[in-house]
């Protein structure tokens, strides 16, 4: 199969590592034809999206360009939205790209494959909640994450005047006790006291409050109770207000409206309550599970389809003991290595091997306050608990692992000698 063509639809962690090994090793060498798809033109890492919210990340700095990444690692790649599939003649369509202004700037097209890669990730699922599209910042893409900060420094300016302050406390609700809304509470306050100290704002830490709700029992409902309990401590120690048991009825303009009628003023709202994968999926006659998620075998092919692969976030694969993979990005990761092999023995008429999650832990940053979590010990499975400096070493060389698979060894160091440099150069937070 010389001059296969591969296209990968979506250029988040796991489909952008597959594009790379796949370039590398067939783009490079024309023996196959690597496409990748994207709406957007550059690609940050989801999991420190709550960062780029508060500032803490600089995405204009950490950002990578997919058009240049290509042209280094032997893929090309498109601009675009997947809108349709037509299966039987291996075609899939994309939507035309319009600018700020809703001006055309790509015309609608379609595109051949051989072999086609989903890995189009997740989003938020507002579960039909009322009000909450309409008042809810989400933090799905970058531009939401930016939409945030933008909207939360505006917020920080027009509460630091104590003439026009209505009220003493800037608040912010947060729906969703996951890692998400999690790691962003504790951002929140990180920033709050980034702000003042460099004269932003008149505010401090002592001046926010955010209420984190979760409709089921504890914060990290899929993580360990010591996890949990280490984590919800810490939250509260910061000044977090957290609500389990809690399940949201109604978004408001300016409130949360909670099932116990309970009120929750707020300044600014954030969803963060569940995920599902995107509405296009539904379109494209495959089977899905109730999350939308693409039924696959266990070798990433389509049940219905066995030249369309699916990985990450929109694929749900069992696994031996029955379960599904978990949507997470280190199943993304392992996903996307297997895929590599996979494709390389359909390319060669190989036999595919089916994929095997392995958990290797979970991390929880508390910006600079505090990391908790655990890792896993090997084929034993049993875990080893870890908080502090270790766990925040642990925590930040998940991001390295990710840059060095992109990037390569060479380049991850000085991008990480870069990074250091940077710390002393330029500020802790973005503040424009």
């Amino acid at each position: 199969m010389d001059g296969t063509r591969i296209v990968v639809v979506g250029g988040g962690a796991g489909g952008l590592e597959l594009v790379t090994r796949l370039g590398r090793r067939l783009g490079r060498r024309g023996k196959a034809e690597i496409t990748l798809i994207d709406r957007n033109p550059t690609h940050i890492w989801k999991p420190l999206l709550h960062e780029v919210a508060t500032g803490a990340l600089d995405s204009s700095i950490d950002e990578i360009s997919y058009q240049s990444h290509a042209q280094l690692n032997g893929y090309r790649f498109q601009r675009g939205t997947l809108e349709g599939l037509d299966r039987d003649a291996r075609q899939l369509r994309l939507a035309p790209v319009l600018d700020d202004h809703g001006v055309e700037v790509l015309p609608a097209r379609s595109l051949d494959y051989d072999l086609l890669v989903l890995a189009l990730g997740s989003v938020s699922n507002d579960f039909g909640t009322p009000g909450v599209a309409e008042h809810c910042h989400f933090l799905d893409s970058p531009a939401q994450a930016e939409a945030f900060r933008r909207d939360m420094l505006n917020t920080f300016l027009r509460y630091s005047d104590p003439e026009r302050r209505e009220h003493p406390h800037l608040t912010v609700g947060i729906v969703g006790a996951g890692a998400t809304g999690v790691e962003l509470a504790a951002e929140l306050y990180d920033a709050s006291r980034m702000l003042h100290s460099y004269g932003f704002t008149e505010m401090d830490s002592r001046h926010l409050e955010v209420h984190l709700i979760e409709a089921a029992p504890d914060v990290l409902p899929a993580l360990p109770e010591r996890i949990r309990s280490a984590v919800r401590s810490e939250l509260e120690r910061l000044g977090v207000r957290v609500h389990t048991n809690t399940r949201v009825v109604c978004v408001e303009e300016n409130a949360i409206v909670t099932a116990d009628e309970e009120r929750i003023d707020t300044d600014l709202n954030v969803w963060a309550a569940g995920i599902k994968a995107p509405n296009v999926l539904r379109d494209l006659g495959l089977t899905l599970d109730r999350n939308q998620r693409i039924q696959v075998e266990p070798t990433l092919q389509s049940i219905d389809d066995p030249n369309i692969f699916v990985l990450g976030d929109c694929a749900s694969c069992p696994q031996p003991d029955g379960s599904v993979v978990p949507p997470r990005a280190q199943a993304a990761h392992q996903q996307a290595q297997r895929l590599y092999k996979n494709l390389l023995a359909r390319i060669d008429n190989g036999t595919l091997k089916p994929f095997r999650y392995r958990d290797r832990g979970s991390l929880i940053s508390l910006a600079h306050f505090e990391a908790i979590g655990s890792l896993m010990r090997g084929a034993s499975a049993r875990s080893l608990f870890i908080e502090g400096r270790l766990a925040k070493f642990f925590y930040a060389s998940l991001y390295r692992m990710h840059q060095r698979a992109i990037h390569g060894t060479a380049k991850t160091a000085l991008i990480l000698l870069s990074d250091g440099l940077n710390r002393f150069i330029r500020p802790r937070m973005k503040l424009h």
